[in-house]
């Protein structure tokens, strides 16, 4: 693992990282190249160039998941991921390319570097394969424990595809419990937990025990091998590393005190919020022909009212009316018991359909944002009825309303839409991570993933 922007990274996505960086450079570099001979200033000004091609490439990898070397993926979704990719970018960097001096040149070359880019990245993923299948690249990982939780730590790296990540083992705490893991992946020699980390050339220790008290915890074998360089992670920084989601049902108060992040600072805000107002008023430009075909199709097909307004919780727990295009029938909620939607939920018009398909249906919350209320990027808000609900249920999702919530959000992009208990649960746990790890630049990569959501019709009911 790897240090990167203060989170820990398997070696192979920071090696990916490099050389798609390189990728994309070389090729902007040969594709423009014949384009500056007779500008003035035409070699810093490519570098500027380059720059900016290669870093709105690369957030576009990550923001649609191509970083994950999955074995599930198809080389069909990967292809259709990758010329999505490439295409956002290259929009970015088209209409940022009108600042520069000449920018018409840089323009010209974007096509033949985005298929000089395209087949860099296939080499660069096919080089990566192999490495990760000889074993060159991985990061040895040792589970102590063989209950439920060490089985939840082997399923989300088996959820990881070619992650570069090795799972070693399970090393046994207690003998008098059967094994949750599969027996014969539990290592059974008679040695102490730091010679078994010698042997096997373990890099990472998860504990996976859920009680660690009463002795159960080898703590002074841990703080050896912690001393020679072997890294030692709870539950809780394991999933959140992992998954991107702070698993409710081993998290510990104690984690939320003394963990880092949760930074709220003043800064943090203005930032943000400056981000929110030019942002709005950019996308209200954009957005108005669309929102005005949006309002004349409800009109026509089930009358007025084209803008619905509900009640939702928001930050600090304080409620604010919510602004959307109508997409259910007026009569959804004839009774006054909040529901749900449900998947072809049949209170959804032909028109709500594919407005929220589209996430057209959204777009009148530009106004929420204008006015403070919510922001661009946070978790979604939710209706007080449920929010009762789930307080009472779920533990500490009142920490979600600490921030603003957002027009999209980290659970939005890597989550479907929540219907259930269990569902808002899951997406709580990706609110807790960015609530945690909220900036900039995540919030960038969230916009980004928005983009490739709406593309690709993920999560829409």
């Amino acid at each position: 693992m790897v240090l990167l922007f203060n989170q820990r990274v398997p070696l192979v996505s920071v090696l990916e990282l490099g050389l798609a960086v390189l990728v994309f450079s070389l090729s902007f570099v040969s594709a423009a190249s014949g384009h500056i001979i007779d500008m003035a200033g035409g070699h810093l000004m490519l570098g500027a160039a380059v720059a900016l091609f290669a870093l709105s490439q690369v957030l576009c990898l990550g923001a649609f998941q191509l970083h994950r070397l999955d074995r599930g993926t198809s080389a069909s979704t990967f292809a259709v991921r990758v010329a999505l990719s490439l295409a956002v970018g290259a929009g970015v960097v088209y209409a940022l390319f009108a600042a520069f001096p000449n920018g018409d040149e840089f323009r010209a070359a974007l096509p033949e570097a985005l298929l000089l880019s395209a087949a860099g990245l296939l080499l660069v993923r096919l080089l990566l394969v192999f490495g990760i299948e000889m074993d060159w690249l991985s990061h040895r990982i040792l589970v102590l424990g063989t209950g439920s939780e060490a089985l939840a730590v082997e399923r989300t790296l088996q959820g990881m595809g070619r992650s570069g990540v090795t799972l070693l083992g399970f090393f046994p705490i207690s003998s008098s419990t059967p094994p949750a893991v599969s027996s014969d992946r539990v290592i059974r020699s008679a040695g102490s937990l730091e010679e078994a980390i010698q042997r096997l050339r373990v890099n990472e220790v998860i504990v996976a025990l859920q009680e660690q008290r009463g002795g159960a915890l080898p703590v002074s074998q841990l703080l050896n091998c912690r001393l020679r360089g072997v890294r030692v992670t709870d539950l809780s920084g394991f999933f959140e590393r992992m998954t991107g989601e702070v698993p409710v049902n081993s998290l510990k108060a104690s984690w939320l005190i003394y963990g880092d992040g949760f930074r709220q600072g003043w800064t943090r805000r203005l930032v943000k919020r400056a981000f929110d107002l030019s942002a709005s008023a950019v996308l209200l430009l954009l957005a108005s022909p669309v929102m005005f075909l949006g309002a004349m199709a409800i009109l026509l097909e089930s009358g007025r009212p084209i803008i619905f307004r509900q009640e939702r919780v928001g930050l600090g727990g304080r409620t604010f009316m919510l602004l959307k295009f109508r997409s259910m029938r007026t009569d959804a909620e004839k009774d006054g018991v909040p529901r749900w939607a449900a998947t072809g939920d049949p209170r959804v018009t032909r028109v709500g359909r594919f407005i929220r398909r589209t996430r057209i249906d959204e777009l009148p919350q530009i106004f929420n944002v204008l006015k403070g209320e919510m922001s661009f990027v946070g978790p979604r808000p939710e209706r007080p009825f449920f929010v009762a609900q789930l307080t009472e249920q779920v533990p500490f999702y009142g920490a979600r309303h600490t921030v603003k919530p957002g027009l999209t959000g980290w659970a939005q992009v890597r989550y479907s839409y929540g219907a259930s208990v269990e569902d808002a649960v899951r997406k709580l746990q990706y609110d807790l991570y960015y609530v945690k790890n909220h900036t900039v630049m995540l919030d960038f990569v969230i916009l980004v993933s928005t983009v490739r959501v709406v593309l690709m019709g993920e999560g829409a009911r």
